[in-house]
């Protein structure tokens, strides 16, 4: 029979060993908390070091149109054509394309002309007619051409149609084409044109409005499409069949003065034809100024966008 203290020796290994037994699992409950730990640490390593790799940290570019480059200036070669007067070219980026932008046009031939510049549908004209103005490049200039469209035409410092700035730009706001009258039956005796010059408009249907109505204000460019500081302002409804005016804005005050200069007296502009204005009809300054915010619907459009502008025939007076 075993003695007390071969069961007292007994009972105390037995504690040992279930010590020790507790002691090993935690250790190795540690061992597999640290490997596990270590483990997550290497692969986010791994993972983080792929997108690195990848560009992952780089700063993506906004899409932030407000910044987009929007206007294109060509340039032209003001030494090799002594027409264009350099004046530097307008910002590219963030012009105004909300609402209207005020101008106000004062000749020798009576009050004021103001006119409203649609923002919206022709951005780029009026950052560009807003850069002319603030170097002057306007004041005491003549409007060289009463043309046959029924417009006066402005903005060239040479007074030939030959002239301004060092730069070009695109057409924004063309007006389309009349729909063909329904109406209208085709004459198999007429003689076409060989002039489109000599009949520069085209009759709408019946209850179309003109695309270019009374106060019109529009670019004309020197080929179509190649915009500069020309504009014409129309003291009569005009539509053609082939448009290639781009429409920047309405006359709201001064009309009449447009119209009195388009009644008045003309002669030989040098290459035979009478447009030129008898007398002088001299811009004194031409000022734009701050935009004006609101809805843009105020300024009546004269024409629909195009994307596009058309390409026509020369008309009479232009060169």
């Amino acid at each position: 029979m075993a003695s007390s203290r071969d069961r007292q020796r007994k009972l105390a290994r037995a504690k040992l060993d279930r010590q020790m037994a507790r002691r090993a699992a935690s250790a190795r409950r540690k061992r597999q908390v640290r490997a596990g730990i270590g483990s997550a640490v290497a692969l986010l390593l791994i993972v983080l070091g792929s997108f690195w790799a990848l560009g992952g940290f780089d700063n993506e570019p906004t899409d932030d149109t407000a910044t987009s480059e929007v206007c294109t200036w060509s340039s032209q070669d003001a030494q090799a054509n002594t027409s264009l007067k350099d004046v530097g070219v307008p910002p590219t980026t963030n012009p105004p394309t909300t609402g209207t932008q005020p101008m106000t046009i004062t000749t020798n031939q009576g009050a004021p002309v103001t006119v409203d510049l649609d923002l919206v549908a022709a951005p780029c004209a009026g950052a560009s007619f807003a850069h002319l103005a603030g170097k002057a490049f306007f004041d005491n200039t003549k409007c060289h051409e009463i043309t046959a469209e029924g417009a006066v035409r402005c903005g060239d410092p040479t007074g030939t149609g030959q002239g301004g700035p060092a730069y070009t730009f695109f057409s924004e706001n063309v007006p389309n084409a009349p729909a063909p009258d329904p109406s209208a039956t085709p004459s198999t005796s007429a003689t076409p044109a060989t002039d489109a010059s000599a009949s520069p408009s085209a009759s709408a249907p019946p209850g179309t409005a003109p695309q270019y109505p009374a106060g019109t204000v529009a670019l004309i460019g020197n080929p179509p499409g190649a915009n500069g500081s020309q504009f014409l302002i129309f003291f009569k409804d005009f539509t053609t069949a082939e448009p290639r005016y781009p429409v920047i804005g309405k006359v709201t005050a001064g009309l009449d003065v447009i119209k009195k200069v388009g009644a008045a007296e003309t002669m030989d502009n040098g290459s035979g034809e009478l447009t030129k204005p008898k007398t002088d009809v001299v811009i004194q300054s031409l000022t734009v100024g701050e935009p004006a915010s609101g809805d843009p619907t105020a300024v009546p459009s004269a024409a629909t966008p195009s994307a596009a502008p058309s390409g026509s025939p020369t008309v009479a007076g232009q060169p």
